[in-house]
């Protein structure tokens, strides 16, 4: 089978990650990258070995698929370009800054018989996937998604920038529509809130708390999940996991066995395969506009709030 010819668009902290793993990645031929500060693209792509175009245009006719990894508002005016001409994409989340506009992307996809996947990398944390075969039905879910301020994305607020991660996992996890939202925010780097809250009551009686923050002092990821026979506790960023039973009157506690690897390559590595042979991707363009409109919803109820 010939090799996909894979790129990226936008070569920043995160951009420069995926330029680093395709060119690690045997099934796919690593090459081109645009960014519109075009000597940070001939640099990437010196380094990796891919050719740095020196337009969009020229960027679209050297591949088969790419990453979107340019800031979120130009999102949608780079896929939207990048699909029309055919291209398999893989775009950064949030998916798009408008809920309109993810919908649209996810909606072109569909028409064109193109792979749209969005990059919400946690579901491939193999954490995630050792544990989630324990999963039945979640009555209680809490998350907190720590980290120091960021050097990036801070036009998008901390909701869309870190906690979207955990809302698409919730979502996939209850699969229920939300009943009711509590939510409050605080501004305090940046324009957007950088501390959020919120509390969500699904329509099948599960209830979440999700908590993030840019300006902590530690980075955490965690989850816990409890239900009727279990609590199962999450650690994304160590890799580890544990599970809490009632067996014989008292509590057990066994840890997962986990086969550490990166998370964003697995993902690529699964974008490849999706691309090349039509597979649905494990968080499509639709799945991403629904997390995109949850996290929407909670910054409007922060909005209103203060």
């Amino acid at each position: 089978m010939k090799k996909l010819r894979v790129g990226v668009v936008g070569v920043g902290a995160i951009g420069s990650n995926h330029a680093r793993l395709y060119g690690e990645i045997p099934s796919a031929e690593f090459t081109a990258v645009y960014d519109i500060d075009l000597p940070k693209g001939n640099a990437i792509g010196r380094k990796f070995g891919a050719v740095p175009a020196k337009s969009l245009d020229e960027f679209i006719e050297m591949v088969d698929a790419a990453s979107v990894a340019t800031p979120t508002n130009t999102h949608f005016d780079v896929a939207r370009s990048l699909l029309s001409r055919g291209k398999h994409l893989l775009i950064e989340k949030p998916i798009t800054e408008k809920t309109a506009h993810a919908g649209k992307l996810a909606e072109l996809a569909a028409r064109r018989g193109l792979i749209l996947q969005v990059g919400h990398v946690e579901r491939f944390n193999p954490v995630l996937s050792a544990l989630e075969k324990h999963l039945t039905h979640p009555r209680f879910i809490e998350a907190h998604r720590l980290s120091p301020y960021p050097k990036r994305s801070t036009d998008i607020g901390v909701v869309l920038d870190l906690m979207i991660h955990d809302l698409e996992i919730i979502l996939h996890f209850v699969r229920s529509p939300v009943k009711k939202i509590d939510a409050v925010g605080v501004p305090v780097l940046s324009r957007g809130e950088d501390i959020a809250n919120a509390r969500l009551r699904f329509e099948n009686g599960c209830v979440a708390n999700v908590t993030s923050s840019r300006i902590s002092p530690e980075q955490m990821r965690k989850i816990r999940i409890f239900q009727e026979d279990a609590y199962l506790s999450l650690d994304y960023q160590n890799q580890s996991g544990e599970i809490y039973r009632r067996a014989g009157g008292r509590i057990t506690r066994d840890k997962v066995a986990i086969e550490r690897e990166e998370p964003l390559k697995r993902q690529l590595t699964s974008f490849i395969e999706c691309a090349s042979t039509g597979r649905e991707p494990r968080v499509s363009g639709f799945q991403a506009t629904a997390a995109l409109e949850l996290a929407v919803k909670i910054t409007k109820r922060i909005a209103s709030s203060v």
